[in-house]
C-alpha cells in the first residue's frame, strides 16, 4: 500500500481510477498515505458513491500533490460544493444592527389622542348612540370629570400635610369613574350586557356614610355657617364639595328620566356631605381656624 497506484487499502482502487478520488476505496489503514485510521468506511468514495456511509475524515495527511480542487462531496440528498457561493450580505444599518435583526425592536407608534369624531358637535355613548355634545348626559359626564379633578387637587394638598384620608380620596376618584360609566350608558338604549357592566350598587353609598359618621364624631359641634377656609387642604375640599353639588344637579334629571341608576344620585349626595365633613376635619388637624359667616352691619 505504500507504493503503487493505490493510496488506500487493498479493497479500494487507487488514484483517479474508476471515478474515485484519492483515498476512495474501502477502509483507510495505516499502510495508506492518509496514515492512521481516519477515512472513509464503506464502498467507493470521492465523486461516485458505491455504497455504505460516507464520513469526512477529521484529519487527513494525504499529500497535497494528490488533492484535486475544487472538491465535491455528495451527501444525499444534500450536495455541498466548495468553494461555496454565499448570498450577498444586506447593507449595514446606520444604528449598527442588521435591519432584520431581532435585537432591533421596531419603534412603537404612540396612539393618537385626537379622533376627529367629535368635530361635528356630536359624541358617542357607551351604547353607541350619537348625541349632541350639549346633551344632558354629556353635561353630567363633564361635571363628574371636573369633580374628580377637584378632588385630585385637594388630595395633593392634603398629602403634603400628611393626612391619612388621602387614600379615601383616591378611592372616591375611582368610584367617580364608575359613576361616569353608568351615566354614559343610557338605560333607554342599553342592552342587558351594557347594564351588567355599568351597574352601580348601593355599597359605595353606605361606605361614605360610615366615613361621615367616623369624622363627625371627632369634630366640634357646628354652631355657625362656615365659609370655605381653614388652610389649603380644607379650602380645596370645600371647592370639591361645591363641584359635587353641581354634578348632582346634572345627574338628578337623568335619574328622574330613567336614564341613570338612582344610586348614582345618592352617591353624589353623600359625597358632598363627606367632603364638607372632611374639610372641617383637615382644618382641625392642621390647627387652622375656620372662618364663619358674619352678617354685615346694615
Amino acid at each position: 500500500g505504500r507504493d503503487g497506484g493505490h493510496a488506500g487499502s487493498r479493497r479500494g482502487g487507487g488514484g483517479d481510477d474508476g471515478g474515485r478520488e484519492g483515498c476512495g476505496g474501502g477502509r483507510w489503514r495505516r499502510d495508506g498515505h492518509c496514515g492512521g485510521r481516519w477515512g472513509w468506511r464503506g464502498g467507493g468514495g470521492g465523486a461516485r458513491r458505491a455504497g455504505g456511509r460516507n464520513r469526512i475524515p477529521s484529519r487527513c495527511h494525504f499529500p497535497p500533490s494528490r488533492c484535486r480542487s475544487p472538491l465535491t462531496v455528495s451527501f444525499p440528498p444534500l450536495t455541498v460544493s466548495f468553494p461555496l457561493t454565499l448570498s450577498p450580505v444586506p447593507p449595514a444599518s446606520p444604528h449598527g444592527l442588521c435591519p432584520r435583526s431581532p435585537d432591533r425592536a421596531a419603534p412603537e407608534r404612540a396612539p393618537r389622542i385626537y379622533t376627529r369624531t367629535g368635530d361635528s358637535g356630536f359624541s358617542s355613548t357607551f351604547t353607541g348612540e350619537r348625541r349632541p355634545k350639549g346633551d344632558r348626559i354629556f353635561e353630567a359626564l363633564g361635571a363628574t370629570d371636573e369633580l374628580s379633578s377637584a378632588i385630585g387637587l385637594a388630595g395633593e394638598f392634603s398629602s403634603e400635610k400628611g393626612h391619612t384620608f388621602v387614600d379615601q380620596l383616591h378611592k372616591v376618584q375611582c368610584m367617580l369613574q364608575d359613576v361616569g360609566s353608568n351615566l354614559a350608558t343610557p338605560l333607554s338604549s342599553a342592552r342587558e350586557a351594557h347594564r351588567k357592566r355599568t351597574s352601580f350598587s348601593e355599597k359605595p353609598v353606605l361606605e361614605l356614610e360610615q366615613w361621615i359618621d367616623n369624622y363627625s364624631e371627632q369634630l366640634p359641634p357646628l354652631r355657625a355657617f362656615i365659609l370655605p377656609s381653614g388652610g389649603k387642604s380644607s379650602a380645596a375640599l370645600h371647592f370639591s364639595r361645591a363641584v359635587c353639588r353641581r354634578a348632582e344637579r346634572c345627574v338628578v334629571p337623568l335619574v328622574q328620566a330613567g336614564e341613570a341608576d338612582p344610586n348614582v344620585a345618592k352617591y353624589l349626595n353623600r359625597l358632598s356631605d363627606y367632603l364638607f365633613v372632611l374639610a372641617r376635619y383637615a382644618a382641625m388637624k392642621e390647627g387652622k381656624e375656620e372662618k364663619i359667616y358674619i352678617k354685615p352691619e346694615p
